[in-house]
Protein backbone atom coordinates (compact mmCIF):
# COMPACT_ATOMS: atom_id res chain seq x y z
CA UNK A 1 0.00 0.00 0.00
CA UNK A 2 1.39 3.67 -1.30
CA UNK A 3 0.98 6.44 1.46
CA UNK A 4 0.69 9.97 0.78
CA UNK A 5 -0.82 13.23 1.40
CA UNK A 6 -3.19 15.14 -1.37
CA UNK A 7 -4.93 18.33 -2.19
CA UNK A 8 -8.18 17.38 -3.06
CA UNK A 9 -9.02 19.25 -6.65
CA UNK A 10 -11.62 19.51 -9.04
CA UNK A 11 -12.28 19.05 -12.90
CA UNK A 12 -15.40 19.15 -14.90
CA UNK A 13 -17.47 19.02 -11.35
CA UNK A 14 -15.71 16.09 -10.26
CA UNK A 15 -13.72 15.69 -6.76
CA UNK A 16 -10.11 14.24 -7.56
CA UNK A 17 -6.48 13.90 -6.28
CA UNK A 18 -3.43 14.05 -8.31
CA UNK A 19 -1.01 10.63 -7.73
CA UNK A 20 2.65 11.12 -7.26
CA UNK A 21 4.81 10.06 -9.69
CA UNK A 22 6.50 7.28 -7.70
CA UNK A 23 2.94 5.66 -6.96
CA UNK A 24 2.08 5.64 -10.43
CA UNK A 25 5.26 3.96 -11.32
CA UNK A 26 5.02 1.44 -8.62
CA UNK A 27 1.48 1.03 -9.19
CA UNK A 28 1.89 0.43 -13.20
CA UNK A 29 4.48 -1.86 -12.35
CA UNK A 30 1.40 -3.95 -9.38
CA UNK A 31 -0.93 -4.28 -12.29
CA UNK A 32 1.50 -4.56 -15.41
CA UNK A 33 0.55 -1.58 -17.37
CA UNK A 34 -0.03 1.82 -17.77
CA UNK A 35 -2.95 2.12 -19.83
CA UNK A 36 -5.98 3.66 -17.90
CA UNK A 37 -8.27 1.93 -16.62
CA UNK A 38 -6.61 0.28 -13.85
CA UNK A 39 -7.90 -0.88 -10.93
CA UNK A 40 -7.11 0.32 -7.24
CA UNK A 41 -8.27 0.19 -3.56
CA UNK A 42 -7.06 2.14 -0.53
CA UNK A 43 -7.91 4.12 2.10
CA UNK A 44 -8.97 8.14 2.23
CA UNK A 45 -8.61 9.67 5.58
CA UNK A 46 -8.41 5.70 7.04
CA UNK A 47 -11.71 5.02 5.17
CA UNK A 48 -12.06 2.22 2.63
CA UNK A 49 -12.91 2.32 -0.96
CA UNK A 50 -12.53 0.46 -4.44
CA UNK A 51 -12.16 2.94 -7.03
CA UNK A 52 -11.03 3.06 -10.54
CA UNK A 53 -7.28 5.22 -11.52
CA UNK A 54 -8.00 6.99 -15.14
CA UNK A 55 -6.05 9.29 -17.36
CA UNK A 56 -7.65 12.22 -17.98
CA UNK A 57 -6.74 15.37 -20.40
CA UNK A 58 -3.20 13.82 -20.30
CA UNK A 59 -3.12 13.20 -16.54
CA UNK A 60 -3.62 10.13 -14.35
CA UNK A 61 -6.76 11.27 -11.43
CA UNK A 62 -8.03 9.69 -8.50
CA UNK A 63 -11.61 10.62 -8.25
CA UNK A 64 -13.35 10.59 -4.88
CA UNK A 65 -16.81 10.38 -5.11
CA UNK A 66 -19.24 10.72 -1.68
CA UNK A 67 -18.46 7.06 -1.01
CA UNK A 68 -15.11 7.57 -0.73
CA UNK A 69 -15.19 10.86 1.05
CA UNK A 70 -18.10 12.61 3.05
CA UNK A 71 -19.74 15.50 1.26
CA UNK A 72 -16.00 15.64 -0.84
CA UNK A 73 -17.47 18.30 -3.49
CA UNK A 74 -17.31 20.57 -1.08
CA UNK A 75 -13.89 19.66 0.23
CA UNK A 76 -11.98 21.12 -2.68
CA UNK A 77 -8.78 22.35 -1.31
CA UNK A 78 -8.71 20.01 1.90
CA UNK A 79 -5.34 17.66 2.07
CA UNK A 80 -6.28 14.05 2.52
CA UNK A 81 -4.68 11.12 3.67
CA UNK A 82 -4.53 8.80 0.94
CA UNK A 83 -3.49 4.84 1.06
CA UNK A 84 -3.17 3.63 -2.94
CA UNK A 85 -2.55 0.05 -4.01
CA UNK A 86 -3.22 -2.16 -7.35
CA UNK A 87 -6.50 -4.21 -6.94
CA UNK A 88 -5.93 -7.42 -8.86
CA UNK A 89 -9.31 -8.76 -8.13
CA UNK A 90 -11.79 -8.95 -11.13
CA UNK A 91 -14.09 -6.46 -11.61
CA UNK A 92 -17.53 -7.93 -13.38
CA UNK A 93 -20.60 -6.79 -14.03
CA UNK A 94 -23.08 -9.39 -14.40
CA UNK A 95 -26.00 -8.88 -17.38
CA UNK A 96 -29.08 -8.78 -16.27
CA UNK A 97 -30.92 -11.89 -17.17
CA UNK A 98 -33.80 -9.66 -18.15
CA UNK A 99 -31.66 -7.46 -20.27
CA UNK A 100 -29.97 -10.24 -21.86
CA UNK A 101 -33.36 -11.71 -23.07
CA UNK A 102 -34.72 -8.73 -24.35
CA UNK A 103 -31.72 -7.88 -26.03
CA UNK A 104 -32.01 -11.19 -27.34
CA UNK A 105 -35.73 -10.70 -28.51
CA UNK A 106 -34.39 -7.41 -30.39
CA UNK A 107 -31.15 -7.88 -32.05
CA UNK A 108 -31.41 -3.81 -33.73
CA UNK A 109 -31.17 -2.75 -29.90
CA UNK A 110 -28.28 -5.79 -29.16
CA UNK A 111 -26.26 -4.51 -32.04
CA UNK A 112 -26.66 -0.72 -30.65
CA UNK A 113 -25.33 -1.66 -27.30
CA UNK A 114 -22.22 -3.80 -28.48
CA UNK A 115 -21.64 -0.88 -30.26
CA UNK A 116 -20.98 1.09 -27.90
CA UNK A 117 -18.11 2.21 -25.90
CA UNK A 118 -16.82 -0.24 -23.19
CA UNK A 119 -17.77 2.49 -20.50
CA UNK A 120 -20.92 2.99 -21.64
CA UNK A 121 -21.68 -0.76 -21.66
CA UNK A 122 -20.76 -0.64 -18.03
CA UNK A 123 -22.97 2.05 -17.19
CA UNK A 124 -26.00 0.50 -18.24
CA UNK A 125 -24.97 -3.07 -16.96
CA UNK A 126 -24.35 -1.41 -13.36
CA UNK A 127 -27.61 0.75 -13.32
CA UNK A 128 -29.49 -2.86 -13.97
CA UNK A 129 -27.56 -4.59 -11.72
CA UNK A 130 -28.21 -2.13 -9.18
CA UNK A 131 -31.79 -2.34 -9.23
CA UNK A 132 -33.40 -4.45 -6.58
CA UNK A 133 -37.43 -4.63 -7.20
CA UNK A 134 -38.45 -6.64 -9.98
CA UNK A 135 -41.39 -3.91 -10.84
CA UNK A 136 -38.09 -1.22 -11.12
CA UNK A 137 -35.98 -4.11 -13.70
CA UNK A 138 -39.05 -4.54 -15.68
CA UNK A 139 -39.94 -0.93 -16.20
CA UNK A 140 -36.12 0.02 -16.67
CA UNK A 141 -35.49 -2.84 -18.96
CA UNK A 142 -37.26 -1.39 -21.33
CA UNK A 143 -36.15 1.97 -20.75
CA UNK A 144 -33.13 0.74 -21.60
CA UNK A 145 -33.77 -1.03 -24.87
CA UNK A 146 -35.99 1.78 -26.28
CA UNK A 147 -33.29 3.94 -25.09
CA UNK A 148 -30.57 1.73 -27.36
CA UNK A 149 -33.28 2.20 -30.51
CA UNK A 150 -33.43 6.09 -30.19
CA UNK A 151 -36.30 6.62 -27.99
CA UNK A 152 -35.86 7.95 -24.73
CA UNK A 153 -33.11 8.93 -22.40
CA UNK A 154 -31.90 6.36 -20.14
CA UNK A 155 -28.80 6.98 -17.30
CA UNK A 156 -29.09 10.35 -17.84
CA UNK A 157 -28.25 10.66 -21.34
CA UNK A 158 -30.09 11.60 -24.48
CA UNK A 159 -28.79 8.99 -26.94
CA UNK A 160 -27.02 6.16 -26.82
Amino acid sequence: MHQFRAQLQIIDGNPYIEVPEPVLKRIFEDAGRDRSPIPVCGSINDEPYIQTLVRFRGEWRLYVNTEMLDDSPRRIGERIDVELAFDPVERRIEVHPRFEAALAANPDAREVFEGLPASRQKEILRYLASLKRAESVERNVDRAVRFLLGDGRFVGRDSP
